[in-house]
């Protein structure tokens, strides 16, 4: 009788016991699935012109879709029209001169250097005629002392103006030095690179979308005067979306770059979405204290970027989803 009573007050240890180990044992064969919570993270961009002027014209407002390479906004052109022109007619200047350089003498102007000094050669031949007969006069004390005097200045102008011609000549045939040549090169590279860059800046009168995306804010009106910086519009990208995610200290070795999940929102559509986990914080977003306990350790947890390979307008800024893993679903 003692025996059965103490085995009826045994029976529910065994059974609690029993049903613990059971427990325990399917917990372990049978782990908790995996699961990530976080929210649609889409980037912005705020974009302005890279120089300053008068906004002509705003071609898009809020909401709009935009495509990669549409021109959104212009500045007033006719500033950056003149300055390209002013620059095309400087480089055609120093264009021509360095031709000119280049080229050297023409034959034209080489006999033209020819015929100048053979001219001051007959005056100089001239000029030595008359001053030896008033050498020979001034000895027979037939002519004055002036007369000597004047034309032995006579003479030497003559004799100045040949050298000078001859000088003309050599320069002529031998053209332009190397260093004006070099120096002419320089200022046409200066000229052109400075054409570039007003080419440049009219093509930045123009604001170009960078990428595909809506515009969510219009900050400027047609006619205000903006300085490069100044935000005209706010964007935001249809690429990427990623989900920004977290994961415990317990699951963090469950997770790892390049693991393929499946993602689904909150809303009554019920549709999935996909994507990979493509980047895992390497430091906890806490702080963690000097002294912890295993279970403060285990309140520790760490971001991580998901990137959604098949978003669409379904996804938006802020949207609370769930991701896990494929094989799980």
């Amino acid at each position: 009788m003692n025996r059965l009573i103490v085995a009826i007050a045994a029976l529910p240890v065994v059974i609690g016991g029993g049903y613990f180990a059971w427990h325990h044992l399917t917990a372990s064969a049978s782990p908790q699935r995996l699961t990530l919570y976080g929210d649609i993270d889409i980037r912005q961009v705020d974009l302005s012109f890279k120089v300053a002027g008068r906004i002509a014209k705003l071609n898009v407002d809020e909401g709009d879709r935009v495509i990669r390479g549409q021109v959104l906004a212009a500045l007033e052109k006719s500033y950056f029209d003149d300055d390209l022109r002013l620059e095309q007619a400087r480089l055609a200047a120093l264009g021509a001169n360095l031709l000119k350089l280049r080229n050297g003498s023409r034959p034209e102007e080489i006999e033209e250097a020819r015929a100048a000094l053979a001219e001051r050669k007959a005056s100089l031949a001239n000029a030595a005629i008359n001053f030896a007969r008033q050498q020979n006069l001034l000895r027979g004390h037939v002519t004055s002392q002036q007369s000597y005097d004047n034309a032995a200045m006579t003479l030497h102008t003559a004799d100045a103006q040949a050298k000078s011609a001859q000088a003309a000549l050599d320069l002529a045939i031998a053209g332009p030095r190397r260093e004006d040549i070099d120096a002419a090169q320089a200022q046409f590279d200066t000229e052109k690179a400075e054409l570039v860059e007003t080419q440049r800046r009219l093509s930045d009168a123009d604001l170009v979308a960078p990428n595909d995306g809506i515009v969510l804010t219009r900050a400027r009106e047609a006619g205000a005067i903006v300085q490069p910086g100044e935000t005209v519009f706010t964007l935001t990208l249809n690429r990427p979306v990623w989900v920004r995610a977290y994961v415990d200290e317990r699951d963090l070795g469950r997770v790892a770059p390049g693991m393929r999940l499946v993602i689904h929102t909150d809303g009554a559509s019920g549709k999935l979405y996909h994507g990979a986990v493509g980047f895992i914080s390497p430091l906890a977003e806490f702080t963690p204290k000097s002294v912890e306990t295993p279970a403060l350790r285990t309140d520790l947890v760490y971001r991580l970027r998901v990137i959604v390979s098949d978003a669409d307008q379904g996804l938006r800024q802020g949207m609370p989803v769930t991701a896990m893993p494929e094989d799980r679903q």
